[in-house]
């Protein structure tokens, strides 16, 4: 049995192939299923069972495309939901997949009809435990609804205990969240791999022997997670499609203009820091990277048309990464020969030297502003900032966030907005060494 990782570490996720060296299981597959097949034809095996673990609520999933693909059989649990044709599957059973047993367990809390798969082959062991059992924690337990998550809470640690009582404990481990989700809770950490007898050391739902303790951590512990995901578990259970990644002919400078003269959301996928020296009014800074597609789809209003401008690389990859949480056909387009604009960028030093304090705008979660602020400082999280940017106090804003990302995002909001702004591209941590407080 081989077990290949197929990272998406945009969302924090990973898909996985296991195969015996002629067939092959494919678990949680993203919607971008060209990375799969790519891999399976470079390995040679044939992909005949393609499995989902749950509903997902942070991506959309390409399983049933793939599926019809490769006419293999479509793995998702009985009491779900859904609008297509599947292969129904109840906990405790079991079917072959080439050389390997494939043993559906029950495993609700971060959903309600959660599996996860034992994979066994030659002695071997393997568990696919999707957003139940985590590389130090669990998944998450309050995206069914709010009034279900000490439910489930319960469920989920009653459920990774069970699971890790019943392999053996060199048994590896496979989780689809935890490696940055917002899909993950508690301490969930980004290992490279592991072994349900690690966890059964180092995984709190596990050492944890006080179930009530554990269930009011957990759920102290839980933040705000992405809004977008409201609209990916309905989508899922419908049934997505292929996702079209076709980077289409970009708009003229013209075109981009009227659209940012009718309010149009045009995205720049530019460095924060290039941005701020010189771009176009009325764009919007998402710098492409890891955070990038989090972080627009929490940010600007879902639905809504943007277009991309940027490198012709980073437009090409944007456009996969939006496919993932169902941002569809997003237009590109060039704004060379714009008359451009800019703000100013500064670090807690610069904060530091001025004898004043100006307004300060703390765009981190709650939860993080809560944890420490600076005194006087306003707490608006980004995700919620196109919705309240009237309530930013009037004047010159200084802009901050954990690492400068998300002030970046903001700053550009603000000037779209017409204000003044100054964006501090700075660590959070490094703001007492400056003796800000």
């Amino acid at each position: 049995m081989n077990v290949e990782t197929i990272d998406t570490p945009a969302l924090g996720d990973r898909s996985y192939l296991v195969h015996d060296g002629a067939v092959a299981l494919v678990v949680d597959p993203q919607r971008d299923i060209d990375r799969v097949e790519e891999l399976a034809a470079r390995l040679g095996v044939r992909i005949t069972h393609v499995a989902e673990t749950h509903v997902h609520n942070d991506y959309l999933t390409g399983g049933l495309e793939l599926a019809r693909r490769h006419a293999a059989e479509y793995l998702v649990a009985a009491a779900e939901d859904v609008a297509y044709q599947r292969r129904p599957i109840s906990p405790g059973e079991s079917l072959a997949v080439g050389s390997m047993t494939v043993t559906a367990v029950a495993t609700p809390g971060h959903t309600e009809h959660h599996l996860a798969y034992v994979v066994t082959h030659e002695g071997r062991q393997a568990v696919f435990s999707g957003g139940s059992l985590l590389f130090g924690s669990v998944g998450r337990t309050d995206l069914v609804a709010p009034d279900r998550t000490a439910s489930l809470t319960r469920a989920q640690y009653r459920s990774a205990r069970d699971l890790a009582d019943r392999v053996d404990a060199d048994a590896s481990l496979h989780p689809t969240h935890g490696f940055g989700s917002f899909c993950s809770s508690g301490p969930a950490t980004g290992a490279h791999g592991s072994t349900v007898g690690e966890q059964r050391t180092a995984n709190h739902a596990l050492t944890d022997h006080d179930e009530q303790h554990f269930v009011d951590t957990l759920i102290a512990n839980l933040t705000a997670y992405p809004s977008y995901y409201a609209h990916m578990a309905p989508l899922n259970r419908r049934g997505p499609g292929a996702p079209d990644l076709t980077v289409p002919r970009p708009l003229r400078p013209e075109a981009v203009q009227d659209l940012l003269d009718a309010g149009g959301w045009v995205v720049d996928l530019r460095s924060r820091v290039a941005f701020a020296a010189g771009h176009v009014q009325g764009t919007v800074s998402v710098e492409y990277g890891d955070s990038f597609t989090t972080y627009l789809g929490w940010t600007l209003p879902w639905g809504e048309p943007i277009t991309l401008v940027g490198e012709a690389d980073d437009v090409r990859a944007a456009i996969r990464d939006l496919s993932r949480i169902g941002v569809e056909r997003p237009g590109v387009g060039r704004t060379d020969g714009l008359p451009t604009t800019g703000y100013r960028r500064a670090g807690w030093a610069d904060l530091a030297a001025r004898p004043d304090r100006p307004v300060l705008l703390d765009v981190r979660r709650a939860d993080e502003h809560r944890a420490g602020h600076l005194t006087g400082a306003a707490n608006i999280p980004l995700h919620d900032l196109v919705r309240r940017i009237g309530e930013v106090p009037p004047g010159e804003v200084w802009v901050h966030c954990a690492s400068g990302y998300r002030a970046g995002i903001a700053a550009s909001l603000l000037h779209r907005a017409g204000r003044e702004v100054v964006h501090v591209d700075d660590e959070w941590d490094r703001a007492a060494d400056h003796g800000l407080s």
